[in-house]
C-alpha cells in the first residue's frame, strides 16, 4: 500500500473520533494548574439523582470554592440538566460550569469516550490538576467524604522526595 493511502486511512480514522466543542472546553479546563473536577451525569439517572438528594454536592462545592467543577450532562440528548441542578443549589455556584454533550441517550451513537477516557457508566467523576488525572471514580455514586479526601490529596505535590527508599525501609 502506498504512503498516500496509509496517510488517507490514518486521517480518516483520526477524524472518526474528533472531540466535540464541549469535550474541547473540558480538555482546555483540565490543563489549568487549578484543581478541576469533571462530573459526568444525567438528570434521568437514578444514581445521579441519589447523589444530588444527599446534599453532598452542595456541601463539596461550598467547602471547595477554589476548585472548578464541570457538571457535564451526557446521554441526555443534548440537554444540560440545569433545572435539576438549580433545585439542589448547584447551578448558580460561581465555581460550577454546566455543559451538555450533544449526543443521544441510547443506541450505537451514544458516546463511549469523553476527554480521551473510556466512559461506560454514570455518574463518573474525574479529578485533575495541572492536566494530570489524579483520581477517576468511574462506576457509580461518589461518597462525599472520599471525594473530599481525594480533593485534599490532589492538592499535594505527589512527591516522595526525602523519604527512605524501599531498601532502607526493609533493612530497618
Amino acid at each position: 500500500m502506498s504512503i498516500l493511502r496509509w496517510l488517507i486511512l490514518f486521517v480518516a480514522a483520526a477524524s472518526l473520533r474528533a472531540e466535540s466543542p464541549i469535550e474541547q472546553k473540558v480538555l482546555d479546563a483540565i490543563k489549568s494548574p487549578d484543581l478541576t473536577v469533571v462530573h459526568l451525569w444525567a438528570p434521568w439517572c437514578s444514581n445521579c439523582q441519589a447523589e444530588l438528594k444527599t446534599g453532598g454536592w452542595t456541601k463539596i462545592l461550598n467547602e471547595n470554592t477554589n476548585v472548578k467543577f464541570y457538571f457535564v450532562s451526557i446521554w441526555n440528548d443534548g440537554q444540560d440538566g440545569r433545572a435539576m441542578l438549580k433545585r439542589f443549589n448547584i447551578a448558580d455556584q460561581p465555581n460550577v460550569t454546566i455543559l451538555a454533550d450533544p449526543g443521544p441517550r441510547r443506541g450505537q451513537s451514544k458516546i463511549k469516550q469523553f476527554a480521551s477516557l473510556p466512559l461506560s457508566w454514570i455518574p463518573t467523576t474525574w479529578i485533575y490538576k495541572d492536566g494530570d488525572l489524579r483520581y477517576a471514580l468511574n462506576y457509580g455514586e461518589v461518597r462525599f467524604p472520599v471525594l473530599q479526601q481525594f480533593l485534599e490529596d490532589s492538592q499535594s505535590e505527589w512527591s516522595h522526595k526525602g523519604e527512605p527508599s524501599i531498601e532502607q525501609t526493609l533493612h530497618d
